[in-house]
């Protein structure tokens, strides 16, 4: 039996040394100080809902002489036992082909780190550039509004989410992300992502992490190929038997890991006309809000807003609306800025992102309204993509048709009036905004939620609905618009074809997208372990 016990929300006052956890976890279990042979953190929260009293919370694991002498095992500190987990990869017999993942995300990353440590050797092929030729791009982008459409925001090494703060958030509970946030420390992120309730890389420690998990996948044997887009697939039998890349180069393959991301929209066209199943399904449209972050943290932190121990501060609100729809903040940047994510020509998207810092002028976040595939134009598949686009392109007309974003401050658009004039807050997206009604380029339901929502969401956070506060539009991509559909083996209707991740819409961020990429690449490694 394992000596190793979890202890969960242990609270400590704001100024408490964090040596008093010891006899906190003594009075918990009731034991001695010599039954305790050691402890860890492995969770830290802040509780900032008595504004008066904020606390932070902590989960620990204790390893103890003898788990029999624990009495009480239940209670509000939810004491359990907590074996260690250990992700174990087995080794697997290569076949003559090498598996190949399309897109270099936490999806496939994480599939080619297993795969090539199974010895394997997957080809990762990626549409966009290496981390740091995209970073010039995306850099030339905001200079000068020329778009690169195939190394962008959101294509090119690391996925999406390298230009969104690396954002480690997530509400599943699967073991294997132990393993995922141990290989992004080894790969250079913070040592806090390991304890942190609120995990983030931030954006500008991203790129030396995604180009240390790509050394080591090369060291164990696999390859990289950026400039690369699978433009066709070839299919004998019902089976993969090549992809096609660039239109002219044909490599063979009997494993095929589609890990596009949720804005590869070619990809979804050919996958659809290659007869692969494909579902339209529910996502999210809206805008980014902007307070000022000092503004956010004193509504969160009261008196204690200063206090160097809590960083800046976070927020997550839903709103459910009679007679609307449902609004909800989403990819909370605190201290972040709201960024370009265009990858077509004529649309505007915007994202959100923060430093590791979070010190920017501003906080903001997704503010979303669900969109449904009954609000498609038709049942097509792929008719959510054209959703999408449609609200993208009216965004870049009523911008000025040159990048720059539409802009609108709470309180006119509460009031339902054209903005003509900032306030003290200065809009972020780096292009530049221009002012209106964004009511022009969002859906009637979008925003008549929107509108209804932000007084509601006042009462959460004082002053969410400060008039002066910005709203820049639009925000499209949220979650990928359709599903590529799977069997209980991670294999598409498509014999050695996997979908994979947020793209193919089994996840929703980084970590829930990297273990998926790790659940595929299990079910590919078991095939080859049938001659051991």
């Amino acid at each position: 039996m394992s000596n190793l016990i979890r202890i969960e929300e242990i609270g400590l006052k704001i100024d408490a040394d964090e040596s008093e956890l010891r006899t906190k976890i003594l009075e918990i279990l009731d034991l001695s100080e010599s039954e305790i042979l050691s402890y860890k953190i492995t969770k830290k929260a802040v509780d900032s809902r008595k504004k008066s009293d904020i606390l932070f919370v902590y989960s620990v694991d204790v390893e103890i002489k003898d788990v029999r002498a624990i009495k009480i095992w239940e209670g509000r500190h939810r004491v359990r036992l907590h074996p260690p987990y250990v992700y174990d990869i087995k080794q697997a017999r290569p076949g003559i082909l090498s598996p190949i993942i399309v897109g270099s995300g936490p999806s496939g990353l994480f599939a080619a780190l297993a795969l090539a440590s199974a010895g394997l050797k997957p080809l990762i092929i990626e549409r966009g550039q290496d981390v740091d030729s995209r970073q010039k791009a995306v850099d030339n982008f905001f200079k000068t509004g020329k778009l690169n459409t195939e190394s962008n925001i959101q294509f090119g090494e690391g996925g999406a989410g390298t230009f969104s703060d690396g954002k480690l958030y997530t509400l599943i509970n699967d073991p294997r992300s132990q393993f995922v946030f141990r290989e992004l420390v080894e790969a250079g992120a913070p040592q806090e992502i390991l304890t942190s309730a609120t995990p983030h890389i931030g954006t500008d420690n991203l790129s030396g992490v995604v180009k240390n998990i790509r050394q080591k996948i090369i060291n164990l044997g696999g390859e990289f190929r950026f400039n690369s887009c699978l433009t066709d697939l070839e299919i004998n039998n019902n089976r993969i038997t090549a992809a096609v890349i660039n239109k002219t180069e044909k490599i063979s393959t009997d494993d095929l890991v589609l890990a596009t991301g949720h804005s590869a929209r070619d990809t979804y066209e050919m996958l659809y006309d290659r007869k692969l199943e494909i579902q339209a399904k529910p996502f999210s449209v809206g805008v980014r809000i902007e307070h000022s972050r000092e503004s956010i943290n004193q509504a969160q932190y009261g008196s204690f807003w200063q206090n160097p121990k809590l960083g800046t501060a976070k927020y997550k609100l839903v709103e459910h609306i009679a007679g609307e729809r449902s609004v909800y903040t989403f990819c909370m940047c605190p201290g972040g800025y709201v960024m370009a994510a265009a990858s077509e020509d004529g649309g505007v998207v915007t994202n959100g992102m923060s430093r590791f810092a979070q010190m920017g002028d501003n906080s903001n976040s997704a503010l979303l309204v669900p969109v449904m595939p009954s609000d498609f134009a038709s049942d097509h598949p792929l008719a959510g993509i054209e959703f999408q686009r449609t609200w993208e392109r009216k965004a870049f007309e009523i911008g000025g048709s040159n990048y720059q974003a539409p802009a609108q401050l709470v309180g006119d658009f509460i009031a339902g009036r054209a903005s003509v004039k900032m306030g003290q807050i200065k809009a972020s997206y780096p292009l530049g905004v221009k002012l209106t009604s964004l009511d022009l380029c969002l859906p009637d339901f979008v925003y008549r939620s929107l509108r209804k929502a932000l007084p509601l969401m006042a009462r959460k956070i004082k002053g969410f609905d400060n008039p002066e506060a910005i709203l820049t539009g639009v925000e499209t991509r949220s979650s990928s618009p359709v599903r590529l559909i799977r069997n209980e083996n991670c294999e598409s209707n498509i014999i050695g074809v996997y979908p994979c991740g947020e793209g193919a819409g089994y996840a929703g961020g980084i970590v829930s997208s990297a273990i998926d990429g790790l659940k595929v690449a299990e079910n590919i490694i078991n095939k080859y372990l049938t001659n051991f």
